[in-house]
């Protein structure tokens, strides 16, 4: 999945090349964490007279699902002042990479070390000979997924009941999960489901 990417530029030239750039390095985010929902990147020099000091700022803001936000900056006041542009961004980049990489690696701790806190819905429709289903997620949503997106070619384990986690991005028509991971078999995660819409379907 192309992670969608927003992009602002101020007081900066050469912006197709920077654009071309900052797009490499989000590839390489991909890498690391391939199912980051968005990435914001804002360039801009600052208009201030500097004798000492780098004169751009850049700011990233990345988002993991479920709900983790990273911001990443570099302020005009830190590095050489003849640092060119592309040595900042590099840097910034570089920066997010670590920091993405230790919140997947945590991630991928807490789903081997505590699976029975990261249910997220249950399957509730499946069409096995079209290869897709529906997932009711613990907040009463309906999302769709596709064979493909299911971790370990999984999918004809999948039953109506079943418990998973996965990770949610937006599709032509709608939500849309991916990565969809089996956590438990039908009936048993009742004690732990704490949505009663869950409950009537895990029965």
């Amino acid at each position: 999945m192309n992670v969608p990417l927003e992009l602002s530029f101020r007081n900066v030239e050469d912006r197709e090349s920077l654009t071309q750039v900052i797009q490499q390095q989000v590839n390489k985010l991909q890498r690391v964490c391939r199912y980051i929902s968005s990435c914001r990147v804002a360039v801009e020099r600052t208009q201030e007279h500097q004798r000492s000091g780098n004169p751009y700022r850049v700011r990233i803001d990345i988002t993991v699902p479920p709900s983790h936000e990273f911001v990443i900056k570099r302020e005009p006041s830190k590095g050489n002042l003849h640092d060119p542009l592309i040595l900042v961004i590099h840097d910034a980049f570089d920066a997010a990479r670590r920091k993405i990489k230790e919140q997947a690696n945590k991630q991928r701790y807490d789903i081997k070390s505590h699976p029975q806190q990261d249910v997220q819905g249950i399957v509730s429709k499946l069409f096995k000979e079209e290869g897709y289903g529906f997932i009711r997620s613990t907040d009463g949503r309906e999302i769709y997924f596709h064979e493909h997106g299911v971790l370990h070619n999984r999918f004809d384990r999948l039953e109506i009941g079943t418990g998973v986690t996965f990770f949610e991005h937006t599709g032509e028509d709608g939500p849309q999960a991916s990565s969809v991971k089996i956590i438990d078999k039908p009936g048993a995660r009742l004690k732990t489901v704490s949505d009663p819409a869950l409950k009537t379907e895990l029965k």
